[in-house]
């Protein structure tokens, strides 16, 4: 089992920036991957960015340049740092991990708020 703590959301305006941090305990030495997704009221959730293990990132391309995900291994912490924040940016962001042993586990947190106002 792998528990997600969230920190970080809010109301900024446009061109603002704020990071996001996840805390993951429990079973750290199984995570393959951390990351984040996104959900806008009324649509699906959508990633945002991941680091694996290896500490290869990947992003959605609506964020490369704005967003930069890293991972703090001794504190067993993903950020993610938000920079030129746009109005389209708004939704709840939910930190997601990937972990496997007999199989392959997700856990998600629960969710920060961020609103992006023009």
């Amino acid at each position: 089992q792998v528990q997600l703590v969230e920190s970080g959301g809010g109301l900024v305006q446009a061109g603002g920036s704020l990071r996001l941090s996840c805390a993951a305990s429990g079973s750290i030495f199984s995570i393959v991957s951390m990351g984040w997704y996104r959900q806008a009221p009324g649509k699906q959730r959508d990633l945002v960015a991941v680091i694996t293990r290896g500490g290869s990132s990947n992003y959605a391309d609506s964020v490369k340049g704005r967003f930069t995900i890293s991972r703090e291994y001794a504190k067993n912490t993903v950020y993610l740092q938000m920079n030129s924040l746009k109005p389209e940016d708004t939704a709840v962001y939910y930190c997601n991990v990937y972990s496997f042993t007999d199989r392959t586990h997700v856990y998600w947190g629960q969710g920060t708020q961020v609103t992006v106002s023009s």
